[in-house]
């Protein structure tokens, strides 16, 4: 509605339910005397910043489309899903454990992130990250709850960062970042329930026998690019474990032979 001063919504302090998407919002603050608010959507608006007075009771905030540079002031306590999606965001540092230790949804699709370092969120279930610039990936060690994680459409050439900590996380999307080498895809076996694996449009999904060397490396996986695993493709994987693992063996009685 073009909306610029919301400032009469300052009296009604039950409200619990409010939506002012696509409006011209640049200030929030009338909204803090909404003592009450569960539920907040203010999608497509003018605002910069995601700061707001703590509010005891929000539980779902929605600040996609803005021009958001940062995570600062965001300090809910009992909020569960957070949405950024298509903002100006660098960094997620002071999104703290301390301050959102329920929150369980995390979306920061179409941002400027570079990095993962700060996400110090260990209730998190779902976090998505499509569509940045990430190149590196760190703190990941504190999401020992996280189940789905996002990173397609981002600039990663290695796959170092990952956690056996991360003892929850069952499905992964990498699809089109730089994954060049099979020997990147290995460092995945540190998570231990990993089931979905999205790796298409990277460069090693061009490699001859693609699949068959993915699930060398991973052999637990359920699903590869969508795709569940047949029977056949087991089958056929196990038998060159085993003949790779042969090899392995008379390779290193080699060298124990030649030492002796």
């Amino acid at each position: 509605r073009g909306l610029t001063d919301i400032s009469l919504l300052g009296s009604f302090i039950h409200l619990r339910y409010v939506d002012l998407s696509k409006n011209k919002l640049q200030d929030l603050s009338p909204l803090n005397s909404l003592t009450q608010l569960l539920w907040l959507k203010v999608d497509g608006n003018l605002l910069t910043s995601a700061c707001m007075q703590e509010l005891s009771y929000l539980q779902v905030i929605s600040f996609d489309h803005n021009r958001i540079k940062d995570t600062e002031g965001i300090t809910h306590p009992l909020l569960t899903n957070l949405s950024l999606k298509e903002n100006k965001i660098q960094t997620v540092v002071g999104l703290s454990h301390n301050q959102l230790f329920n929150l369980q949804i995390l979306e920061l699709r179409g941002n400027k992130l570079k990095s993962t370092a700060g996400l110090n969120l260990p209730k998190l279930k779902k976090l998505y990250l499509a569509q940045n610039t990430i190149c590196s990936l760190e703190d990941l060690e504190e999401l020992e709850q996280l189940e789905t994680l996002h990173l397609r459409d981002n600039k990663l050439k290695a796959l170092d960062g990952f956690s056996s900590s991360m003892k929850c996380l069952q499905y992964l999307n990498l699809r089109n970042n730089g994954i060049s080498s099979f020997q990147e895809v290995e460092k995945l076996q540190v998570l231990p329930t990993l089931q979905t694996l999205v790796l298409s449009d990277n460069p090693c999904a061009e490699e001859p026998d693609y699949r068959l060397e993915v699930l060398v490396q991973l052999p637990h996986l359920q699903r590869l690019d969508k795709e569940l695993i047949e029977q056949d493709e087991q089958e056929e994987v196990e038998k060159i474990r085993q003949m790779r693992q042969e090899k392995d063996k008379v390779r290193t009685n080699n060298m124990v032979g030649g030492e002796e």
